[in-house]
Parts: structure tokens; C-alpha cells; sequence
């Protein structure tokens, strides 16, 4: 079974004594319920620099702290200090966040979009899972979904109501599920959820987003709307959903449907595919706020940041309106190009492997990224590494450069053949892909340079060249390919 755990890293509570505890922050509060979009706190906290009055600050400050519950402690947190922590916007660290969409369908807006029948009456899943680092200048915004069908050893637990044992070889949407049934509240799904996340990817996440179908869509409406680009038309008769192949303006509904699909047109029934869709909306959605000056209308801003606030479950070390002001300020000139997303890479389960995935060993590498505060684009790495050797070989000069600083010399200057210049070449501009010609087939090859992912030109989608795993959407080349838009 091919791992899905950093290498030689126990996961925390399996091993006993001798097992390395989760970094988890001690407690959490949690202000009400929306999706997996990190960009709707944004979004919402822009509310509050766009307006001075008072009674709009104080609303909005107190339907956060309407909304607020604390989370279980965990066992090896007792000994943490229990005082909340704020981030702070202005130390130059990064904000790790994770976010969970849940899956109920309890009210009218979550069965609209989900469906209901009596078996989902009760319903409480982590429909999507994604891991946000928002780097410590601000200057770019990771996000790395978990699929839901990944199988997992995850470790123990506390929730409302006591201790969940380690457990292995577990669904990764069950870590949620099973908490919340176990504990009760989504406060136990929550907490179980992070910790486990935390063990799995030994990063140190402090923030908790929860949000649901319903909140996601009301934010949508609130922002008046999203522009997708659907690569070709589109169908899913499980919800009505019907898309013509261009430019669509999407309201809430029909984009939360979008995001959510697993058996319409162009789907394969996999959580993995769905994932890659998930992210392109979250840029949609980033590109359509930065679209509009929303400092200009203050209504709007109000009425976005109610929709947002109203259905967010905040961790309270982001719950307050100050907290989320500083963090909006501080993104306010992000580039939307700058919104790196991918999904783990994950092969298939091989004793399920119609219906379940294991995360691949390259997996490590991007959460390794994330624990170094680095972007997941292999663009930016190269970039970092050419620079380096720059700086070191003028340190050290030398008569007869060395047969790296050649290959990258010959790189640059793009004279090179073979593969190592298909990976440094310089994107198209419009698409932003490379294209070379496979020697076997004599065929174009679209290759993601931020992923190294291998791109269908049919539908934009990102595979991994080894595995066949989607990983991605392709969204500057949909963007320009299927509707002309730059």
C-alpha cells in the first residue's frame, strides 16, 4: 500500500508513548456555516474597511460572537495554554486554514443543492476538505484538497462526549462524520477532523473553517453571481443542472451544483475529479471580487459580509471583526494568479481501487512545501533555485562551470533539446501551458508547468503524468481556449 504519511513519521496516538504528538491548537471557536471557499472570509472582512460606521462594525461583530462555540480540547493539548489566539496579520508568519464543506441537508438551501431523502436525513459528512496556507507576505495563497475517498490511519481523538480511538485504514470523509455522530456537535467533527489533518501532513494548522451548500450558494448570490468558463456542455441529471459550453454567469445554485457533481457530463462518479472543480470556482470567485471595487459600495459589502458571517463556523483565532479586517487589508492587492491549487496526489486503493485512493509517496513533497512556507508552483521553486545558484557562483568563480550550471545555462538560453527544456521552457502566455511533442506518438503534449501535470485539451483538466490522477483544472487555458477571455 503506497504511503500516505511523511517518511518515518509515526502518526500521533497509534504508536503509544514513543508516537510524535499532532500540533493542534488548543481550542477553537466557531462562529456559524458556509462552504469551502477560504476567499469568502476575505471577501466578507472587506466589508468592514469599507465602511466607518459603528453600528455596522458592532452588527457584524456580534453575529460572530452570536454564532460561537469552543471546540473539545484534545488530550495532548491539556497541557497548552487554553487563552484563544488571534493571528496576527501584522508578525510576517503564514496563516494555515483548513477548511471543511459539509455535507447536510438539513434546511430548504442545503436540500435544494444536495438532494434529500430519508437517508440522508441525518446526514453530517466533510463533503470537501481543503488545506489554505496564506504565505507570510501575502503574496500568494495556497490550497491543497484532500479527497474525500482518500483511505487513511488517523489518530485518536476528543469530542463532546469522550475519547474516539485511533482507527486505521479509514474513509477520510468518516473522520467527520463518525465525530460528529460520536460527539455530537460540529464542534467534535471539527476538532477530530484537524487533528487528523495535522497528524497526516505534520503541519501546525491553527484555523478552522466549517461551512455548507447553502451558506456557499447565499454568498454567491451576495457577490451577484460567478463567471465560469465551461469547457463544453454540460448536464447532471441528479440536479437539473444544465450548461451550455462558454462564458456563464452562474448564480449560487447552479454554481454550488457546478462544484459539487460527481455522475453529470465529462465526470467520471470520482471525488478526486470533483476536487479539481471545487478550486476553479474558488478562482472564479477570487477573480470576480477582484473584478469589482467593492470599496465603492458599501451596501454591497454589508450585505456579502452578512451572507458570509451568517453561514461561516470560524475558529476564533479569525473570529473577530478587527482580525478579519487586517487579514482582508493585507490581501487586498493579491494577484489572482497568485492562487496556487492542487489536489494530493493519490493513486488508486489496491484493494478498492475502483471506489477508493491512498495518497502516493509524492505527497509528502507538497505538504512538505506547505510546512516551508513555500508556493506549490514548481515555477516559483525553479525561479528560487536558479537564483541560489547564481548567488553561489558568484561566491565562488570558476574557469569551467560545472555540468549543472551548464544545463541550466543552456536552459535559459533555450537552446537545449530533450526534456529538461520542455520543463523550462516559458509558458504560452495566453494559456499559460508549454507544449511539446511526445517522441513515441509525435503528438502535442500540454504540460501545467506549476504542477508538472499533464493537460486534456479537451477539458482542461490536469493529470498526474504517472499516475493518470487528476490533480487540477487548467484554468488560464480554459479561460482563453473555450472562451476567449485573457
Amino acid at each position: 500500500m503506497t504511503s500516505h504519511r511523511r517518511t518515518n513519521r509515526t502518526i500521533p496516538n497509534i504508536a503509544g508513548s514513543i508516537a510524535s504528538h499532532p500540533r493542534h491548537s488548543s481550542q477553537y471557536r466557531i462562529s456559524h456555516v458556509v462552504r469551502t471557499v477560504l476567499v469568502s472570509i476575505l471577501l466578507a472582512a472587506l466589508t468592514f474597511v469599507g465602511t466607518a460606521a459603528a453600528a455596522v462594525w458592532v452588527d457584524i461583530n456580534s453575529t460572530i460572537e452570536q454564532r460561537s462555540f469552543t471546540l473539545p480540547v484534545q488530550a495532548d493539548d491539556a497541557d497548552k495554554d487554553n487563552e484563544p489566539q488571534l493571528v496576527d496579520v501584522n508578525a510576517g508568519k503564514p496563516v494555515n486554514v483548513l477548511l471543511l464543506g459539509q455535507d447536510t441537508r438539513e434546511g430548504d438551501g442545503n436540500a435544494a443543492v444536495g438532494g434529500s431523502d430519508d437517508s440522508t436525513a441525518n446526514l453530517h459528512n466533510a463533503d470537501t476538505t481543503i488545506v489554505a496556507q496564506i504565505a507570510a507576505d501575502r503574496s500568494y495563497i495556497n490550497l491543497v484538497s484532500i479527497p474525500r475517498d482518500s483511505m487513511v490511519d488517523v489518530p485518536s481523538c476528543s469530542t463532546a462526549n469522550g475519547t474516539i480511538p485511533a482507527q486505521y485504514y479509514v474513509q477520510f470523509n468518516s473522520i467527520f462524520a463518525n465525530a460528529y455522530s460520536y460527539g455530537g456537535d460540529l464542534a467534535s467533527a471539527a476538532g477530530c477532523t484537524v487533528n487528523a489533518v495535522n497528524a497526516l501532513t505534520g503541519l501546525d494548522i491553527q484555523e478552522v473553517v466549517v461551512v455548507d451548500f447553502q451558506g456557499l450558494s447565499s454568498m454567491i448570490d451576495a457577490l451577484g453571481g460567478v463567471d465560469i468558463c465551461i469547457p463544453f456542455d454540460t448536464q447532471d441529471t441528479y440536479t437539473g443542472l444544465d450548461l451550455k459550453r462558454g462564458l456563464q454567469h452562474l448564480d449560487g445554485t447552479q454554481a454550488t451544483q457546478y462544484a459539487r457533481m460527481r455522475h453529470g457530463t465529462g465526470t467520471d462518479g470520482s471525488d478526486v475529479m470533483r476536487t479539481t472543480r471545487q478550486q476553479y470556482l474558488i478562482k472564479a470567485l477570487l477573480n470576480e471580487a477582484l473584478s469589482k471595487n467593492l470599496f465603492t459600495n458599501s451596501p454591497q459589502l454589508y450585505q456579502l459580509a452578512r451572507a458570509a458571517l451568517e453561514s461561516l463556523n470560524i475558529s476564533d483565532g479569525l473570529a473577530d471583526a478587527a482580525t478579519l479586517a487586517g487579514l482582508a487589508m493585507s490581501l487586498k492587492n493579491l494577484d489572482s494568479s497568485h492562487l496556487y491549487a492542487q489536489t494530493v496526489p493519490v493513486v488508486a486503493d489496491p484493494y478498492n481501487p475502483t471506489a477508493r485512493v491512498v495518497w502516493s509517496d509524492a505527497a509528502d513533497a507538497v505538504w512538505e512545501k506547505l510546512r516551508l512556507n513555500q508556493p506549490l508552483t514548481a515555477q516559483s521553486d525553479d525561479a528560487q533555485s536558479s537564483d541560489d545558484a547564481t548567488a553561489d557562483s558568484s561566491e565562488t568563480p570558476s574557469d569551467t562551470p560545472s555540468d549543472t550550471d551548464a544545463s541550466q545555462q543552456t536552459t535559459q538560453d533555450g537552446t537545449d533539446t530533450g526534456t529538461e527544456q520542455t520543463q523550462q521552457a516559458a509558458p504560452d502566455p495566453n494559456t499559460g501551458l508549454v507544449t511539446s511533442v511526445d517522441p513515441y506518438t509525435l503528438q502535442e503534449v500540454l504540460t501545467d508547468p506549476a504542477t508538472g501535470g499533464v493537460v486534456d485539451p479537451e477539458t482542461g483538466s490536469i493529470s498526474d503524468p504517472l499516475t493518470g490522477q487528476y490533480i487540477g483544472m487548467a484554468d488560464q487555458y480554459i479561460m482563453y481556449t473555450f472562451c476567449r477571455v485573457s
